[in-house]
């Protein structure tokens, strides 16, 4: 027995739409834009905040030491926003995970404590710094929340405000509209920039669709124009060597009861078959090709067994051609009886024919190639198609062989 093995490259993608990003990443396009168009509002956001509360809380609450009920609790209080804005701060920029809610909780018990520790005289001054500060650090907490949820912090925030304004006997008319300034002044600010930070990621969302879309559509273009040439090629390689044949034919030189013309007549026969059934739109193609080159053999008389087992995974048609490319050559030569045989797993398919032993002939393959194949695929990927091809004096077996990468 002699045995003749090869191995052929193949690409690894969908060569049907050549350079087509996956749905997958044009889904992910959108996020990415709006995350690096956030990213300096973020960055904002976050120097706003510690800005804040260091170059204004940490002076006012140093310079009104004194004056504080219980001093050291200010100073943990000022401690804790730190500790909570560093957490808040590596969540926004580093994406670190962060238990947000039970954060602001205990901003606000430091927003009361804040409060019960600064006398009247300081409740509207940057002493009482935890007033003026809560919403900023929030924010960082609630980036890409909805409005309300930081709507609804901030106004529990105002509420203990008012509840501490009216326990220190500052209720009065002139001290509830001290109240009602210093309110809308930290509620306003924060809840203005949240407002534009969504606005910005929307519109960043819904630009970088649109740009994903028209680059979707130009790369199809392009795409389908590559096939359309490819098929173009491979259908000019078929005219010429199937139009040898004619030619021969026509001017006499081939003889139609030669078994070599007859075998010659059914290869270019199942090529041309198997190039129109590549465009089908079928559930699966592989074997729409097969069944395309085992109908021309079965019209010379062959009887073909096709048996397929296994669920086909979807395969290019590049992969596809140089599963079945191998076995047309062969198949045509057939005489007596053939079987193909098509076992498909999820990550590798085999094709394999049997038949009696055949009388080699030379034919030129459509498109150069060897196997057939037509044009100069450049491999891409893991992906591979093996070829072995052996023989005795009784029978023929060929296999091709696609594994996954």
């Amino acid at each position: 027995m002699s045995a003749d093995a090869s191995t052929l490259s193949t690409p690894a993608g969908p060569t049907d739409v050549p350079g087509s990003a996956s749905g997958a990443d044009a889904r992910g396009a959108p996020g990415a834009v709006a995350a690096t168009v956030e990213r300096g509002p973020r960055i904002a956001a976050v120097v706003i905040a510690f800005g804040w509360h260091l170059a204004i809380n940490l002076p006012a609450m140093i310079g009104n030491w004194e004056s504080y009920r219980l001093p050291w609790t200010v100073a943990v209080g000022w401690l804790l926003f730190v500790a909570v804005g560093a957490i808040a701060a590596a969540r926004l920029l580093l994406g670190t995970p962060a238990p947000v809610w039970p954060l602001i909780v205990v901003l606000l018990g430091v927003d009361a404590l804040v409060f019960a520790a600064s006398p009247e005289q300081l409740l509207f001054t940057s002493a009482n710094w935890c007033w003026a500060t809560l919403g900023w650090f929030v924010v960082l907490l609630l980036w890409g929340q909805r409005i309300p949820a930081l709507i609804a912090v901030l106004a529990l925030g105002a509420l203990i405000a008012l509840v501490a304004v009216l326990a220190s006997g500052a209720g009065d008319p002139a001290g509830l509209s001290r109240y009602a300034m210093s309110a809308y002044g930290t509620l306003t600010l924060p809840i203005a920039m949240m407002l534009a930070i969504n606005l910005l990621s929307a519109m960043a969302g819904r630009t970088a669709r649109a740009a994903a879309a028209r680059t979707a559509v130009e790369v199809e273009r392009a795409a389908a124009g590559r096939v359309h040439r490819a098929r173009r090629e491979r259908l000019a390689a078929l005219d010429r060597t199937a139009g040898a044949i004619l030619t021969e034919l026509t001017e006499g030189r081939a003889d139609p009861a030669d078994p070599a013309v007859q075998r010659r007549c059914a290869l270019e026969a199942s090529r041309l078959r198997r190039l129109i059934a590549e465009s089908d739109d079928v559930p699966d193609p592989l074997l729409h090709e097969l069944r395309a080159c085992v109908d021309v053999a079965e019209r010379n008389g062959l009887p073909v067994d096709l048996i397929a087992v296994g669920a086909l995974p979807p395969l290019p048609v590049e992969i596809r051609r140089r599963l079945v490319e191998p076995l047309t050559a062969t198949l045509a030569a057939a005489t007596g009886w053939a079987r193909v045989t098509v076992v498909a797993q999820p990550d590798e398919v085999v094709v394999s024919l049997t038949t009696p032993a055949v009388t080699p002939f030379s034919a030129e393959p459509a498109g150069g190639h060897a196997d057939g194949s037509g044009g100069h695929p450049d491999p891409v990927g893991g992906d591979r198609v093996e070829y072995v091809h052996e023989e005795n004096e009784e029978l023929v077996w060929v296999q091709t062989r696609w594994r996954a990468a």
